[in-house]
This record gives structure tokens, sequence and C-alpha cells, in this order.
């Protein structure tokens, strides 16, 4: 899970809301990886890897890695030859969708 003391939350305190979430979503491909999510359910890791091809594997195991212990996405590992690994939304991640889709769609009509 997030490190709390990270997003400004104690014991005793809630800290703020938006950082939270921009903490668990705010790395620079959590969100690419999260739209893709959304929108085909299951992804291989190589997939992602020719959906972002700027996105080095360090990069992209170390946010899938962090979405995971934050309990926003599931891996599924199969034990076969070769190793075949699969990514899909938990139901806590599937609840990101409104965000996520307002974000593409806010982007749409303002980038330059």
């Amino acid at each position: 899970m997030a490190n709390q003391r990270e997003f400004g939350l104690g014991p005793s305190e809630h800290g703020c809301p938006v950082k939270f979430t921009l903490g668990l979503i705010g790395g620079k491909w959590k969100g690419v990886i999260l739209y893709h999510l959304l929108k085909r359910g299951i992804i291989r890791f190589n997939e992602f890897r020719r959906m972002c091809p700027a996105v080095t594997q360090r990069m992209l195991t170390n946010q899938l890695r962090e979405l995971e212990n934050d309990g926003i996405i599931h891996r599924e590992v199969y034990q076969q030859i070769p190793p075949k690994v699969e990514y899909s939304l938990t139901d806590k991640g599937r609840t990101l969708g409104p965000i996520i889709f307002a974000m593409k769609e806010w982007g749409d009509h303002n980038r330059s």
C-alpha cells in the first residue's frame, strides 16, 4: 500500500484526498497504463511495451509494481515456457475509470 506519510496522512488525520489520489495514479506512465487496461481489460507485459514504446522496461515494471502494491491492478503469472504475465484492473482499479476518462477528454479538448 502507498506510504501514508508520503501523502500527508498520519494516525489521526485524513490528509488531502486529491494528494492521496495523485500519489496513487500520478506516476509518469500510470495514467496511460490505467487507460489501456480500462479499454482492453487484460494486457500482457509486452503488449504494454508495444503500446508505449517510449517507456523503458524498468520504468514500466516499476509503475506496474506500484499499481499492484496499491491494489489497483492484478498481476497473473502463468507457469509456462515462455513465461506469461497478464495485468488487469482490480475492483478498486475500475473505480478510477471516470477519473482517467475525464483526464483523456480534458486532454483531447485542451491540447494545442
